[in-house]
Parts: structure tokens; C-alpha cells; sequence
């Protein structure tokens, strides 16, 4: 059982939480999930039953993407894969993924290379059959460079994906679920954050009737920067599903989490859990995290639970914030008071709540096609 405790400055911390959680390939190692596990609680785990089971299948995705000099991919096996210092993983799908995925899929980007465009990969379902993958991306020292995947079409997706950043290094990574109904996917994102490096993850799910991504992030040596972005848009019936951890096992690193949100329609559902592990010897560092939801419907739910694990009062800050609402009634008013219509007023406010967002992800092609992902969903809004 968890212990919960409490600093002289009023944080929780918690004893026995995050870190005892099973780390590891061996499929073996994991439990069947029945749901009322911690970490599955929220999760529909009965619409994802063939995610649990270890079984491999042929079914694939078409991924298509034109690679820029510096930049090479091969496929290698998990042996290899391990070689680069990847972390294990912390669920079963998640192992079965790597298990069953018939080798690793490596993305490398070369050492003090410098991309002035972003390399776009494109992820195309064509089926309902069970897909599993092992991703691995690799940026070499003092390299910079964004990477976006897009996820469309339809299917039932289960993968890991690793990431390493190189000391001095700079990644940007995209991933974005534009699923067509129907889809399902569930996601593992491992990153090992370079010593002085810098690494932004961005998770956009639009589409799909289930997504469920796990962010994570440990720290290969002090001086690393992690700043993990994401939005989503739920409909009716659909739910999506992101979990963030920052384990804080070096010194003098930073890491910052934003997640916004907004639900409409009958049983449309988010849940948000972000936990951040502050270890002994991660002295000097700085944390935070927030997630905001805007609840658009009737109907519609949205479960948000930041956590923090402190185990050293040697930090230069820890905190988080998390709100779920409806429409701020000032901006409305403010805005009718002008003689906007309420229903083009209650759009605008939805406008400038993932406005935030979107003019951080700092890449032009991901902030135009989600202006115009959110005017479509804006379009078949009941406000």
C-alpha cells in the first residue's frame, strides 16, 4: 500500500509509488489486467482485450516517409536495441509489443546533424487486425532535429516506442493520432534524456475510439530539459486516454508537462494521470505539471490526476495544477458584451483555450493541420 506523507512545505510525497512498478521485456513478468489494477482503473480494458494477449500477427502498418541526409533506418533486433540504453517496459501491452513486433524499426539521426525541416513519417492503418511495433529513434550528441509521426486510417495499434537523445543534443518529437473511427491504439513512449540535452514530446489525438498513450522520461545525465505537450478533442463514445512520468534521477534537470483538452457529446471521456518521481539525487531540479479540461456537453467526463513523488527537499521547485470546467462566464460575456453571438463566442473561447498549446509546439505544419482539426470538430459541435 502506498504511504502518503508531507513536507514542511505542504507537498504530498508518497512512499512506495511509482518506481516499484515492474520494469521488463519478459512478457512473463506482467500479470493479466483485469481492470482494477492502478495504473488500468480508468482504461476500458474490456475493448482491449487481443492488447493483452501475447500472440503475434502479420497485420502492419504502410508507413511512407522521405528521409533527409543524416538520417538512416533499418530494422535490428531487441538485442540491439538494448544496446543503446533503452528503457524497459512498464506495461503488458507495452512488452508484447516489443515481443511480437518482429524486430525493431531504427530511426537514426547522425551526430551534430542539424535538419532545418521537420521529417514527417507517415503511419497508415488498413484493417482491424492487431498490429504491434517496436519503434527506436536515436539522436546523436550535439544533433538537432523534429520528428513527426501521423497515425491515420484504421486500426488496432499496439506499440513501444523508444527514444535515446545524445548528450548536447535537440529532439523534437510529434506524434499524432488522427484515427479514423473505429481505431484503437495503445501507446508506450520511453525517453532517455541526454547529459545538457534537450527533448520536447508533443501527443495530439483527434481520432480513434481509443487511445491511451504513456510519456515517459528518465534522465541519463544531469543538465537534461524535458518539456512534454499534448491535446486532444473527444467526441461522443470516444476515449482518449494520456499518462505522463518524469522520473528525476539526476541533477540539475528541468521538465515541464501541458495537456489541454476539451470533451463533447454522450459519454465522450479523457483521463489525464501525470506522475513525476523526484529521487534522492535529483538535486537542484525544477518540475511542473498542468492539465486543464474544457467540458463543451452533458454527458461528457474528464478524469485528471497529477502526482508528485518527492524524496529530496533539495529542489528548486515542484508543482502542478489541474481544472476541469465549463465556459469561463466573463469571456462569454465579455465577448457578447461586443456583440459576437453566443455561439460564435463559445467557439472563440474554445479557440483561445488550445491557443496555448498549439503556439508552443513551434512546428508551422503541426499548428496549421490542428487549426484545422479543431474548426472540424468545432463544425459538428452541438455548444
Amino acid at each position: 500500500m502506498t504511504q502518503t506523507l508531507e513536507t514542511p512545505t505542504g507537498v504530498p510525497m508518497l512512499l512506495n509509488g511509482r518506481q516499484d512498478r515492474t520494469r521488463s521485456f519478459d512478457v512473463a513478468d506482467f500479470p493479466t489486467v483485469n481492470g482494477r489494477e492502478e495504473e488500468w482503473r480508468f482504461t476500458p480494458v474490456k475493448r482491449l482485450a487481443d492488447f493483452f494477449e501475447d500472440a503475434g500477427t502479420d497485420a502492419k502498418l504502410t508507413v511512407s516517409g522521405d528521409l533527409p541526409a543524416g538520417v538512416t533506418v533499418e530494422t535490428i533486433d531487441l538485442e540491439a536495441a538494448r544496446a543503446h540504453g533503452i528503457l524497459e517496459p512498464e506495461d503488458r501491452p507495452a512488452a508484447i509489443a516489443a515481443a511480437r513486433a518482429g524486430g525493431v524499426t531504427h530511426y537514426s539521426i547522425s551526430a551534430d546533424t542539424e535538419l532545418d525541416e521537420p521529417v514527417i513519417i507517415r503511419a497508415n492503418g488498413t484493417g482491424d487486425d492487431t498490429v504491434h511495433a517496436h519503434t527506436l529513434l536515436t539522436i546523436g550528441a550535439n544533433a538537432k532535429a523534429t520528428v513527426v509521426f501521423e497515425h491515420e486510417g484504421r486500426a488496432r495499434y499496439s506499440e513501444l516506442f523508444s527514444i535515446v537523445v545524445g548528450d548536447g543534443a535537440s529532439l523534437t518529437l510529434a506524434s499524432l493520432q488522427m484515427w479514423e473511427d473505429g481505431s484503437v491504439h495503445l501507446g508506450q513512449h520511453d525517453a532517455l534524456v541526454g547529459k545538457d540535452s534537450s527533448y520536447r514530446h508533443i501527443a495530439v489525438s483527434l481520432g480513434g475510439d481509443v487511445v491511451r498513450l504513456n510519456s515517459n522520461v528518465r534522465y541519463a545525465g544531469p543538465g537534461g530539459e524535458a518539456e512534454l505537450l499534448g491535446l486532444y478533442f473527444s467526441d461522443e463514445g470516444q476515449h482518449l486516454e494520456h499518462r505522463t512520468y518524469i522520473d528525476h534521477n539526476t541533477a540539475k534537470a528541468t521538465s515541464d508537462v501541458m495537456y489541454k483538452g476539451a470533451l463533447q457529446g454522450k459519454d465522450a471521456r479523457s483521463v489525464w494521470v501525470g506522475d513525476v518521481l523526484i529521487r534522492p539525487e535529483a538535486l537542484g531540479i525544477d518540475t511542473y505539471e498542468l492539465n486543464r479540461n474544457l467540458i463543451l456537453t452533458e454527458g461528457a467526463r474528464a478524469d485528471s490526476v497529477p502526482n508528485l513523488e518527492i524524496e529530496t527537499g533539495d529542489i528548486e521547485g515542484a508543482g502542478h495544477a489541474s481544472s476541469t470546467g465549463r465556459f469561463d462566464e466573463e469571456h462569454l460575456f465579455y465577448l457578447m458584451s461586443r456583440g459576437i453571438p453566443e455561439m460564435e463566442a463559445r467557439r472563440l473561447v474554445v479557440r483561445g483555450f488550445f491557443h496555448e498549446v498549439i503556439q508552443k509546439i513551434g512546428i508551422e505544419e503541426i499548428e496549421t493541420v490542428l487549426s484545422e482539426k479543431i474548426e472540424e470538430e468545432l463544425s459538428r459541435s452541438v455548444l
